[in-house]
């Protein structure tokens, strides 16, 4: 048996690779920069390596050495801040309207090219997007059409297949799609014509579009401050006259209040055009949390009702007052490009932002590069906050996360979010970021100890650490007046406390401490029982199941884990370990280029973006090692692997953790990558622990 130091993955003698053999370098961000970046390569190799004067350091007494090598180590670890990602465009930049349609409604004074034939000779070559069944184990990993197949026009490839006109029928990027030469035929006078699938398209109209969209009116009204948010400013008036009446500075409200800019007064003057959205009511099946203390089943939402006319006009004349528990839509707990990909593998629910892929499976999918959403980007009408929010019909359950500290500004989003987001079955809270950007602000893990409201009938759930401090945990307090005060339809407790981050294991002793006080206080005050997730370490179908048996948790937060083997769910939800092979791996890698394809789309810009996502994937996905490596089960997610080789070829390369070879693998579905596209990695050490200071 393999004897290694304790933290080492047990990976068996005959994989692991000896000091003497040649293995790719672990390189910090600023090389991995450079060797992704032709033109800092380009500029290196123009320098002159023998301008000694240059490179000459100056010299330095001790004291200054010994700081500016510290500093040096400091500067290896940690995150690469201020990515920048330059964007590639066409030569000819065709206008996308008239390359879809072939009518633009600007004519000829559109900032865009017009020009088809000049836009197809500048045109480069379509790309070839493989079929899952031409992936192999050993090189070349994608089998590639016979070059005779390959028309010989000068950017169209007729063997090539578009995936999202495989898909739906029809291709929204049309002349401008890269694969251009599924989609397309020559008639007799050598014009190229789009065809559409009729059939496939009305079929998938419904069931691949995206929801959740807000219109260009109402985030020009969040811009300027004047979107109508009377509920809200009702809610902080109340807040503030209760602060004022005792005497009592609760948070700052008032303070707080005129520094968002929320105002107190009446309502803003802007006309109101009521909208679907503002008729819904509650669904009919609204039903009282109940005692039972099964696991809840997967049971989809129906979608709401809506109101007639009259009763809209009726309901207006309603005080606004706040919904008890049983009038809030009641969550039945069921199960974008990584999202889909988990969801097809078993995950239940998705969570707009931090991704919550569920048993309460929590899922921070890098397609989204925040972990959660913040109040004031969504409030200042920020068109990339509000684009994370959008729903894939496969997701069967959906919620969005804020974060936020004042009731100022969390209260005015969850009220614009339930106006303008049919597709949202629950808000969850953050009380758990860890990170210096949301915890700074007071949101995140600094939240816990605050009271806020939820967004109508939307439930709210909450998300939170142990405690801030290590050693100092708050929660086993806080979640028993969570559950009998803040009418929360679920909580989720991360075993950890916000300075610890991920640096130790997270206490399932002390999580089963939080469910039992929180049980306890039910029992006592004859409370419906709520559902409470647990999170921290769970890598393994064998983990999920034995801490959900030992902490009395209703299920198990599955983030890490599910960023480095997304298959995880299946693995929980058929409760088995899954010796996967590389090839299905790189089939699950081929579907998340296929889903961000068509997320972002297929022209140049949303292929580089989907580029720059699938290789962020990567950084996570190179961490797992293949369980048929190993010596013992199960794995345990804060092991580190030595040095080894895989079984075949590709899974040596799908281990490797040079953001290079992340690169190449995303070129056998995306094309070669353009010379002035870069790819940064996020962390100066590929070590394990070091990626997971945002969860």
């Amino acid at each position: 048996m393999n004897v290694s130091p304790a933290g080492t993955a047990p990976v068996r003698a005959e994989y692991v690779l000896s000091a003497l053999e040649k293995s790719p370098p672990q390189i910090d961000d600023a090389s991995a920069e450079e060797r992704t970046n032709q033109a800092v390569q380009k500029r290196k190799q123009e320098d002159d390596p023998k301008d000694d004067d240059v490179h000459k350091k100056p010299r330095l007494n001790g004291a200054e050495r010994r700081r500016l090598t510290k500093d040096e180590k400091k500067a290896q670890r940690g995150s690469n801040k201020g990515r920048r990602w330059a964007k590639v465009r066409d030569e000819v930049d065709l206008c996308w309207r008239f390359a879809g349609s072939g009518k633009c409604d600007f004519g000829s004074e559109c900032r865009f090219s017009h020009d088809i034939s000049a836009y197809l000779n500048s045109k480069p070559k379509d790309i070839y997007f493989p079929a899952g069944s031409t992936l192999r184990n050993e090189p070349p990993f994608v089998s590639l059409p016979d070059e005779a197949e390959v028309t010989k026009e000068p950017s169209i490839d007729f063997t090539t297949r578009c995936p999202v006109f495989e898909a739906t029928g029809t291709c929204r990027l049309g002349l401008k799609c890269r694969f251009l030469g599924g989609h397309v035929r020559k008639t007799e006078d050598g014009t190229v014509v789009l065809v559409e699938n009729e059939e496939k398209k009305r079929l998938t109209l419904t069931a691949n579009s995206e929801l959740n969209f807000i219109s260009p009116t109402a985030l020009k009204l969040l811009r300027t401050k004047r979107y109508p948010t009377t509920v809200s400013a009702g809610y902080l008036q109340e807040l503030k006259a209760i602060a004022e009446d005792q005497e009592v500075k609760v948070g700052n409200v008032g303070t707080a209040i005129r520094a968002e800019g929320v105002s107190l007064a009446a309502t803003p003057d802007v006309e109101v055009i009521p909208s679907a959205d503002d008729t819904e009511m509650p669904t009919s099946d609204v039903q009282p949390r109940h005692a039972s203390t099964a696991t809840p089943a997967v049971v989809a939402q129906p979608a709401p009702t809506k109101w007639s006319s009259d009763e809209a006009v009726a309901q207006a004349d309603l005080p606004d007052v706040t919904l008890r528990f049983p009038e809030k839509r009641r969550l039945h707990w069921s199960n974008k490009t990584c999202t889909r990909l988990c969801v097809s593998l078993g995950a239940d629910i998705t969570c707009g932002e931090s991704e919550y892929l569920i048993w309460w499976a929590y899922f921070s999918a890098r397609l989204k590069e925040q972990i959660v959403g913040l109040a004031t980007s969504f409030l200042s009408g920020s068109k990339e906050e509000w684009s994370l929010v959008r729903r894939h019909p496969s997701e069967p359950m959906f919620g969005i996360q804020l974060a936020g500290s004042k009731p100022a500004t969390l209260v005015p989003t969850a009220e614009v979010i339930a106006k303008e987001c049919n597709g949202v079955d629950f808000v969850d809270l953050n009380c758990g970021c860890p990170i210096d950007l949301v915890f700074r602000t007071g949101s995140g893990s600094a939240h816990p100890d605050r009271n806020e409201p939820g967004a109508g009938e939307i439930p709210m759930t909450i998300k939170m650490r142990t405690g801030v401090k290590e050693g100092r945990n708050t929660a086993h307090k806080l979640m028993p007046r969570i559950s009998s005060e803040w009418n929360v339809a679920a909580m989720t407790l991360h075993g950890r406390t916000r300075q610890q981050r991920y640096a130790k294991l997270a206490d399932w002793e002390y999580i089963k401490e939080c469910v039992d006080a929180v049980r306890v206080r039910e029992a006592d005050e004859d409370l419906p029982r709520i559902p409470i997730f647990g999170g921290g370490d769970a890598f393994s179908a064998q983990d999920y199941w034995s801490k959900v048996e030992s902490s009395g948790v209703d299920g198990v937060m599955v983030a890490r884990g599910a960023l480095i083997k997304p298959w995880i769910f299946t693995e929980i939800k058929e409760r088995r370990e899954w010796d996967i092979s590389s090839k299905e791996r790189l089939e699950f890698i081929r579907k998340y280029a296929e889903f961000g394809l068509d997320h972002f789309g297929t022209d140049t810009a949303g292929i580089n973006t989907t580029r720059r996502y699938l290789c962020e994937a990567l950084s996570f996905q190179y961490r797992y090692v293949p369980i048929g490596l190993l010596e013992c089960l199960p794995p345990r997610i804060n092991d580190r692997p030595p040095l080894f080789r895989g079984r075949d070829e590709l899974e040596t390369l799908l281990a490797s953790g040079d953001s290079r070879d992340w690169v190449k693998i995303s070129e056998m579905f995306l094309g070669p990558a353009p010379e002035s596209w870069t790819f940064t990695p996020k962390h100066k050490s590929n070590a394990h622990g070091s990626e997971e200071g945002q969860g």
